[in-house]
């Protein structure tokens, strides 16, 4: 017990005010950067011992020794709750249906007007979308939601875009010319077939 007092007098200890600094920035860390952090400060005060971590700094000894094999070894533990959590992206789950969407966006697609961006934007709707997937016979389970597919061909690249409607042309000057021109023309025919009648 004696050489257990020895070591803890033979290291610097923090003050309690830089325990209490480095135990918030521990706390506002996440995953390996938090355990790299923590073996650093274990070896630094404690003489590298996750006990004495644990006693002093109040983290878990298990996550201190953890860092400490992962900064001896150079490789990084990887948690199971991000290798296998997680809901897989629809185009992961239906890649042919995903793959039958893209086509069917490509062949409406269209460049951006201005030429300034690589977006494509496309005037395909949910519902054309959705008769045209019926048409290839792919089933309707596997169909994502109007909300989905629009999140969907956005991350393919596509833009989804209401359909522009037709716009008259502004009014010119020529155009005045010509609807004067056969308003003169069809007054004469009609002044025509009423004299002849």
């Amino acid at each position: 017990m004696s050489m257990h007092h020895a070591t803890l007098d033979s290291l610097p200890l923090p003050s309690p005010s830089q325990i209490a600094d480095l135990r918030l920035a521990a706390s506002n860390m996440t995953g390996p950067t938090r355990r790299a952090f923590e073996a650093e400060m274990t070896l630094k005060y404690c003489g590298g011992k996750p006990l004495m971590a644990e006693a002093v700094f109040g983290w878990g000894r298990q996550t201190v020794a953890l860092g400490l094999a992962e900064r001896r070894t150079g490789l990084m533990c990887r948690g199971a709750q991000s290798a296998f959590s997680g809901r897989k992206r629809w185009e992961e789950r239906h890649p042919q249906v995903a793959e039958a969407l893209r086509q069917l966006a490509d062949a409406h697609a269209q460049q951006d007007p201005t030429f300034r961006t690589s977006l494509t934007y496309t005037r395909l709707t949910a519902q054309a979308a959705f008769k045209a997937l019926e048409a290839q016979g792919d089933s309707e389970d596997q169909w994502p939601s109007p909300s989905t597919m629009a999140a969907i061909l956005h991350r393919m690249g596509f833009r989804l875009r209401k359909v522009v409607k037709a716009k008259p042309q502004k009014k010119l000057k020529e155009t005045d010319a010509i609807f004067d021109n056969r308003k003169k023309k069809m007054t004469k025919l009609g002044q025509q077939a009423r004299s002849n009648a």
